[in-house]
């Protein structure tokens, strides 16, 4: 029988635009790209140079300052492209790919008889180990790292987000290998958390675990909400954290040895023309996907879901670990005296507007802020939406004025900047809080190392 937490600060947004069941098929397409920007704190050093040749599962490019973080191609092909930007910064690898996808030979793993020097070494080689996250500081994590625990969310509940029982179905001999390979990595547990608020997930139902579950409100799904209550961290300690939709992709490198990053991607959101599940892998260019399925007139699209994900071009790449392609209206419409109706129709996390009155009420929301970049005024407001023992506002107050002393103090190594999304959501201030957040656990870091 597995612990229950009960999640009573947060808010759940309801849109309009959910995924139905339809499956849209597999997508492909002859370009792929890799992005280092997909994944904060790494200095990226490529290891290939344009017109080589890789098999999917050899390494395009690694952390300079942690060699071990490994970035793996998707697919075999050629190098076609090092895209830079300013000052010769890397902003992608572009490969393109061969007709059918020929893998790097890693090697199947013994997962009965592996030690953890063995596993480390196969979590870096094939690239999974990118899978997974670290904290403190929210980033990939080395494998030469110790971690207290392992933290496995298999809890869905942002705006939008997909079935993570259709997303896993079939999976569970994968899923389960993930697990074992995990618990080799550390002497503590590996807990993976349920919806207790949702049916099983049957593949979940893993051997070698610790199962938690947590009902209520978002963000029950918000892995930093989950270690929270069920193992906080202490200064000194690291945590790495595994989002249950990367499961079968780890389990089949240590199964076979295969690097294919593939998944059932959720497309959601109210410009979406095609609802449902289409098959993918990382990094697949999204191009003629959206012009079928996608309105894409006016429209932000977003890999992930309208709090955390990141913005898409029409042309661009699914991004490295993103399940969910969300597309929402585009808010660049001004709305004149609109604080002054009594705005029965409109979405707010308070009682500003009568649409409170309507909590049921599914909204078709844009992009729209409603306003800008105001004083940063003691409210109060934060603490409703984050139920984690921490004092935000003072928080995000001494990154802005960069006093680590104060930040460790005040409970930084506790979060990540995904924590914030929900008290971004409701900030009068409109202030971007996860990039606030972002900065000062980078300004921490480079303090550290």
């Amino acid at each position: 029988m597995s612990q229950t937490f009960k999640i009573r600060k947060g808010y759940d947004i309801k849109l309009v635009g959910e995924a139905s069941s339809n499956d849209l098929g597999q997508h492909s397409a002859s370009t792929y790209a890799v992005s280092p920007l997909d994944f904060p704190g790494i200095t990226p050093k490529l290891a290939v140079k344009a017109g080589a040749k890789v098999l999917a599962g050899d390494t395009l490019f690694f952390d300079k300052d942690r060699p071990e973080v490994k970035i793996c191609a998707p697919v075999s092909g050629e190098v076609a492209e090092i895209k830079r930007g300013a000052k010769r910064k890397i902003l992608a690898v572009l490969l393109l790919a061969d007709s059918e996808t020929s893998y790097a030979k890693h090697g199947a793993f013994d997962l009965k008889k592996g030690d953890r020097e063995a596993a480390a070494a196969h979590f870096s080689n094939t690239g999974v180990g990118a899978f997974i996250t670290t904290r403190p500081y929210g980033v990939a994590a080395s494998m030469n790292e110790q971690p207290r625990d392992i933290f496995v969310n298999g809890v869905q509940s942002g705006p939008l987000n997909g079935d993570l029982a259709t997303q896993l179905a079939g999976k569970g001999e994968a899923v389960q290998a993930a697990i074992s390979a995990l618990a080799l990595m550390t002497t503590g547990k590996v807990y993976v958390s349920h919806d207790a608020d949702a049916p099983a997930v049957a593949e979940l139902q893993v051997e070698g675990a610790t199962h938690i579950s947590f009902s209520g409100k978002h963000p029950k799904g918000m892995v930093g909400t989950q270690i929270a209550k069920a193992a906080p961290i202490n200064k000194g300690e690291v945590v790495w954290t595994v989002n249950a939709v990367d499961l079968p992709i780890i389990g089949r490198a240590f199964l076979t040895g295969e690097y294919a990053p593939e998944y059932k991607v959720a497309v959601t959101g109210s410009k979406a023309m095609n609802t449902g599940y289409a098959t993918m892998l990382q990094g697949v260019s999204l191009n003629g996907f959206i012009s079928a399925n996608i309105n894409a007139e006016n429209t932000r699209i977003i890999a992930g879901d309208v709090l955390t994900g990141t913005q898409l071009d029409a042309d661009g790449f699914l991004s490295f670990g993103k399940a969910q392609l969300t597309a929402i209206p585009e808010g660049n419409q001004t709305e004149f005296f609109g604080w002054v109706l009594p705005g029965f129709g409109k979405f707010s996390t308070n009682r500003a507007f009568w649409g409170w009155l309507f909590p049921n009420r599914k909204y078709d929301l844009d992009t729209n802020m409603h306003g800008e970049e105001r004083a940063f005024v003691a409210s109060g407001e934060y603490e409703k939406f984050m139920p984690m023992d921490i004092f935000p506002q003072q928080l995000l107050r001494s990154i802005l004025i960069r006093d680590i002393e104060k930040m460790e103090q005040l409970g930084i190594y506790e979060v990540v900047p995904e924590d914030f999304a929900i008290a971004e959501v409701a900030c009068t201030s409109k202030l971007p809080l996860q990039q606030i957040v972002r900065d000062g656990l980078n300004d921490l870091r480079k303090e550290m190392m």
